[in-house]
């Protein structure tokens, strides 16, 4: 009998600051990865599916973000953080 199937792991990858396009708020938002890897007898051997998304701290909406928005989100000095990231308004329900 041949066991398989697939499991979720949460990364945070960083904590930004930036007005929420939910509640309308700057407040610090997590920035998290998750990814979904396959699975045979428990161990888990490669990712299927990979999402990004940032969670607000104020309101706890969470927008799905893509790879590339993320990576930049990351790649940008603390100071910018706040305006570049605001560009991402699409929510996820």
């Amino acid at each position: 009998m041949i066991i398989f199937g697939t499991r979720g792991y949460a990364y945070q990858l960083a904590i930004l600051t930036f007005v929420c396009g939910n509640c309308g708020n700057p407040a610090a938002h997590t920035l998290r990865k998750y990814v979904t890897k396959f699975t045979l007898f428990f161990i888990p051997l490669f990712p299927v599916s990979t999402k990004f998304r940032t969670q607000c701290t104020f309101c706890g909406g969470e927008h799905q973000v893509p790879k590339e928005q993320a990576e930049a989100m990351l790649a940008q000095p603390a100071a910018q953080q706040s305006g570049a990231a605001q560009q991402h308004h699409h929510h996820q329900g």
